[in-house]
C-alpha cells in the first residue's frame, strides 16, 4: 500500500468487509437463514411473533456491542450481526403488516423513506456514503441503520411484489435475480454509480434470499421442496460458519483506508481504529 507517501497521515482499518463475491455470497445465505429462523421461532415453536420480535432484538443488541467493540473487521461479529439484523428487519416489517394491520405498500414506501432519510444524515454528517471508509463509531451506526432498513425495506418489497403478481417461489426468486444482474451489468458497462449500485443490490438481495428459503422450507402443497425450516436453517448455518472460519482464517475480506485529513486522523485516533505498519500488507 502507498501508506510510506508523506501526503497519508495514517493508515486505518475499515469496520466492515471489502465487497467481493464471497461476501455477495454470505450475505445472500444469511438473509436465506435469516428467513427459515425466523420462521422456525414465530412458528414451529410457537413463540408468537411479538415474543420473538422482543427476544431476537436482544440478542441483535448483544451482537452489536460485540461488533462495535472490534473497531475493526471481524468475519465472526460482522456476520453474526448480519444474520441477526436480518431477521430482526424482516420481524419488523411482519409486525407492522401482521399486528398493526399496516398495508405492504405503505410499509414499503415508509421503509424506502426512512433509508433515504438516513442516507441524507449520514451524507450530511460524514460528507461521505462509502462503505470503504467505515472507521469510526459514527459511521459504523449509520451502516447498520441503513443494513437494517434495507431488510425491512426488502421484506416490505418483496412480499408486495409477491402479493401483486401472486409468483410462485421460484419464480419470484428468478425475478429479483435477473434485476440483480442487471444492476451489475450497470455497474461494470453502464457507469452506474457504485454507491447507489451497492444499495440497491443489498436491498434486493433480501427478497431474492427470502424467496430461495421459502422455496426450500415450504410445503410440497405450497409449492416448496419440503425440507422444513430447521433443515433448511442448519443447511445455511453451517454453510455461512464455513465460509466464515475459511475468512478467518485468510484474512479475507480485510480493508484498509488511507487518511489523507487531520480531521479523520483525529476521528481515527479518537475510535482507536489505527492500524500498525506491520499490519498493513
Amino acid at each position: 500500500m502507498p501508506a510510506t507517501t508523506e501526503t497519508v497521515k495514517a493508515v486505518v482499518y475499515n469496520r466492515v468487509p471489502r465487497v467481493t463475491p464471497d461476501f455477495w455470497l454470505i450475505k445472500l445465505m444469511a438473509v436465506t437463514m435469516g428467513e427459515t429462523a425466523a420462521d422456525y421461532l414465530n412458528v414451529q415453536m410457537g413463540v408468537g411473533l411479538t415474543a420473538t420480535s422482543l427476544i431476537m432484538s436482544v440478542v441483535l443488541a448483544g451482537a452489536l456491542i460485540w461488533q462495535f467493540a472490534q473497531k475493526r473487521y471481524v468475519p465472526a461479529a460482522y456476520w453474526l450481526s448480519v444474520v441477526l439484523i436480518s431477521i430482526v428487519g424482516t420481524l419488523i416489517t411482519d409486525n407492522l403488516v401482521d399486528n398493526l394491520n399496516v398495508p405492504l405498500v405503505d410499509t414499503t414506501i415508509g421503509f424506502a423513506i426512512a433509508l433515504a432519510l438516513t442516507f441524507l444524515l449520514w451524507f450530511q454528517t460524514e460528507r461521505t456514503l462509502s462503505i470503504h471508509s467505515i472507521f469510526t463509531g459514527r459511521r459504523e451506526a449509520f451502516y447498520w441503520l441503513a443494513i437494517l432498513f434495507t431488510f425491512a425495506l426488502g421484506t416490505a418489497a418483496g412480499d408486495l411484489v409477491a402479493e401483486k403478481f401472486a409468483l410462485g417461489y421460484l419464480a419470484t426468486g428468478v425475478l429479483f435475480g435477473m434485476v440483480i444482474i442487471s444492476l451489475t451489468i450497470g455497474y461494470f458497462f453502464l457507469g452506474l454509480d457504485p454507491v447507489l449500485g451497492f444499495w440497491l443490490v443489498y436491498i434486493l438481495t433480501r427478497p431474492l434470499g427470502a424467496s430461495f428459503g421459502d422455496l426450500m422450507s415450504q410445503p410440497t402443497q405450497y409449492g416448496g421442496l419440503g425440507l422444513g425450516t430447521i433443515i433448511t436453517s442448519a443447511i445455511f448455518l453451517a454453510a455461512i460458519v464455513a465460509i466464515v472460519v475459511f475468512m478467518s482464517l485468510r484474512h479475507e475480506g480485510e480493508e484498509f483506508v488511507e487518511i489523507w485529513e487531520d480531521g479523520d486522523l483525529a476521528a481515527a485516533n479518537e475510535n482507536e481504529s489505527l492500524a500498525s505498519a506491520g499490519e498493513e500488507g
